[in-house]
């Protein structure tokens, strides 16, 4: 298993985004989040196809911290099920990857 992970989530606009995203690195959850630029997502939900815009978010982290990070996002996402996928950094800049490390170590 990888030590570092890019989280992905999806809110549903930018105040909402930058709020999460503070409050994952001011809290050490995260060592950066990057939130990217209005995107249209098209879904099904409860039996219906849905659209809407979004603020997605980038959130690095080191592998021990994926639980308290997918609770931190539950705790005030506005939807019912937010999004939360994790995909493990296989490689990348040691200093990068040490620095990930020094800002998420409880």
């Amino acid at each position: 298993m990888s030590d570092h992970l890019l989280i992905i989530t999806t809110l549903p606009d930018a105040a909402a985004g930058a709020a999460t995203a503070r409050r994952l690195v001011e809290s050490g959850l995260a060592a950066c989040v990057n939130i990217g630029a209005p995107v249209t997502s098209i879904y099904q939900w409860q039996g219906q196809i849905e659209q809407g815009q979004e603020v997605m978010l980038t959130i690095k982290t080191a592998s021990s911290r994926l639980a308290a990070v997918e609770q931190a996002i539950r705790a005030d996402h506005p939807y019912e099920l937010p999004e939360v996928i994790a995909v493990p950094i296989t490689a990348g800049s040691a200093d990068y990857l040490a620095w990930i490390d020094a800002c998420t170590t409880s």
